[in-house]
């Protein structure tokens, strides 16, 4: 047999697994899958590597193909990597009344900006202005697309071919190489620095006060720390040369929180009520860390800086959707109830989880992990330390639990098991150390989803 036995494109088309193909994903979408295993089927014919493959098997074929191409990378994972809020893994886990307003924002018109009692048009800040105000304290709130935005959109309002005060030690680079000065010069402030990397007094601020001051910007430096022979000027301290000077003062908290941490047994962070309660004019901070909620950036303050940036043209282009603002407005809502936050906040339960649980169950799991990845590894319980992630926290970690998974041979199998984990259609991240993949288990909820996603996992195969 031989080139002239392949069947043609519209025969294969005639099959009944083709007839469900079209079905499921369009003439189009099938014929071109079609043609495409013909293709690999004509070259394996010519290489002498293959015979003529089966009608219903280049059908079949074709439905492989295409199921691969939509099958979106975007998918649920297991996030074992000990990191509970992982930038790479999509930070925050929403609480379920934050998934159902999204939901109903998506599948019905929702009065985004329509005043329902004026019958006129309204403001989409107003969903969230009087929470963000109660909970924080503030005179007034919008809010963005994520904090970076916010405080481009602040710093442009207030220090736009101005002077933008700001402490060296305090010029922080986020994730992704973004970086405080970028961020302020793409705002077209002109960036003063004033101090050292470690030390930094408040005669330096002073000092650099001048007509051309727009601005002093405070920025609490989330997600790294300085230690030893060091200094730096409190925001209360700053609000009152700021007063004095009559020039606002900005504190940008990052992974602000809303609550004090320590009540969940977590190193205590500045609360924005404390920052807006020390006289900050504005006060900037994350939605999707510490908070909890979908990616979003609040700028809460006093009222008049705040209608300056609702002014500001910028403010449009970086505006959140329908959608993401239905999520806000239930997160937010959770925080009206301090005492059940962490039994409804997903972020909060996981940092909160005892590890004795997480003890349990890495028990537990352990014959099911052992037979999934085959007799080429051993596995055994470990202890291990969770961190916060996203910038958050960054000297705190967590007594956590899971499991290390170690090979008994040396080479490459450990990177092809971690592969063959992330490979399964739900996939397993972990992380690799000390010649060992560690699952940490703090952020496992699902057992039995993870049960069913180690089964497709051929262990003998990695042998």
């Amino acid at each position: 047999m031989g080139l002239r036995d392949l069947p043609s494109v519209s025969v294969v088309l005639n099959t009944g697994a083709a007839v469900e193909l079209m079905q499921r994903f369009g003439r189009s979408a099938a014929t071109d899958a079609i043609r495409a295993v013909l293709d690999d089927a004509r070259t394996a014919l010519q290489a002498g590597v293959a015979g003529v493959p089966h009608i219903d098997d280049l059908a079949l074929q074709a439905t492989a193909l295409l199921e691969t191409e939509d099958r979106s990378d975007l998918r649920p994972l297991f996030n074992l990597t000990g990191t509970v809020l992982h930038t790479n893994l999509g930070r925050a886990l929403l609480a379920d009344a934050a998934i159902e307003a999204a939901v109903a924002a998506m599948r019905d018109p929702v009065a985004l900006e329509f005043d329902l009692s004026a019958g006129k048009r309204g403001e989409r800040d107003d969903h969230v202005r009087a929470l963000l105000c109660a909970l924080t304290g503030a005179e007034d709130a919008t809010v963005v697309n994520n904090n970076a935005a916010a405080v481009l959109l602040a710093v442009n309002t207030l220090a736009d071919g101005r002077d933008a005060i700001v402490s060296r030690g305090e010029l922080i680079e986020i994730g992704g190489a973004f970086r405080m000065p970028d961020i302020m010069q793409q705002a077209g402030a002109r960036l003063v620095e004033v101090g050292t990397t470690n030390r930094t007094h408040l005669k330096d601020y002073r000092a650099a006060l001048g007509s051309q001051t727009g601005m002093i910007l405070k920025v609490h430096t989330s997600n790294y720390r300085i230690q030893g022979f060091t200094a730096e000027v409190g925001a209360a301290e700053l609000a009152v040369v700021a007063d004095a000077a009559n020039v606002p003062l900005m504190n940008d908290l990052g992974s602000g929180t809303l609550v004090d941490l320590s009540r969940f047994g977590l190193q205590r962070e500045p609360t924005v009520r404390e920052a807006v309660a020390e006289g900050a004019g504005l006060v900037t901070f994350s939605g999707d860390k510490l908070l909890g909620g979908p990616q979003a950036g609040f700028i809460v303050g006093k009222r008049a800086l705040i209608a300056a940036i609702n002014r500001n043209p910028m403010k449009r282009a970086l505006r959140i959707d329908k959608i993401r603002l239905a999520a806000i407005e239930a997160t937010l809502k959770l925080y009206r109830d301090p005492d059940r936050l962490a039994e409804r906040l997903p972020t909060l339960r996981l940092l909160a989880r005892p590890p004795a649980e997480i003890e349990a169950q890495a028990r537990r799991l352990l014959p099911a992990v052992a037979r999934a990845v085959g007799p080429a590894f051993t596995v055994q319980p470990c202890a291990c330390r969770s961190q916060i992630g996203s910038g958050a926290l960054p000297l705190e970690t967590i007594a956590s639990a899971g499991l290390v998974i170690r090979p008994l041979a040396g080479g490459r199998v450990l990177d092809a098991l971690a592969a063959a984990l992330r490979a399964l259609d739900w996939p397993v991240i972990g992380r690799i150390e000390d010649g060992g993949l560690t699952l940490d288990f703090r952020c496992l909820v699902n057992e039995a989803a993870f049960l069913s996603a180690l089964s497709g996992l051929d262990g003998h195969a990695l042998a």
